[in-house]
């Protein structure tokens, strides 16, 4: 019989945890969130509000950098009853996702709660992030074009 190895969740330090939740896709954060057993009250210190942040980009990622262009962003900051502040930084126009997002850092700040949240929401979110990452590695793989030259031993001297 086998058994299947129990695999920990990775250990993630906020600023990897505020990596995952800020690059998901917000109907996965938002089913994740709402499959939780229980999810702390928490309050808007600073609701959901839309902004522009200026995109700025370097050819292959060397040389001087140059403005590239203007991208929608939408932050929140959130307070739990417990006491524990948790913000976030979308990419878009999504509310709710950056509101949740908000309430995720915070419970992850706190040792009581993180539990409930390290597994089922944030190493859930990077498992599909890193599962659609794949993917396109292998698509693009299969588009691979090899040149090679081949000597023919004529010599034209």
């Amino acid at each position: 019989m086998l058994v299947d190895p129990v695999v920990e969740p990775p250990c993630y330090g906020r600023k990897e945890w505020l990596s995952v939740l800020a690059k998901a896709r917000a109907a996965e954060l938002v089913e994740a969130w709402e499959a939780l057993d229980s999810r702390p009250g928490y309050q808007a210190l600073r609701a959901p509000e839309l902004g522009l942040v200026l995109v700025r980009g370097r050819m292959g990622g060397l040389g001087d950098a140059f403005n590239l262009g203007e991208m929608t962003v939408t932050r929140a900051a959130v307070r739990l009853e417990s006491g524990e502040t948790g913000l976030a930084y979308v990419a878009g126009r999504e509310r709710r996702h950056a509101e949740i997002a908000a309430a995720v850092d915070a419970m992850m700040q706190s040792p009581a709660l993180r539990p409930q949240v390290e597994a089922p929401v944030v190493a859930r979110l990077h498992r599909a992030q890193e599962a659609r990452r794949t993917l396109a590695a292998r698509k693009a793989a299969a588009t691979t074009v090899d040149f090679f030259t081949m000597v023919t031993g004529r010599g034209g001297a």
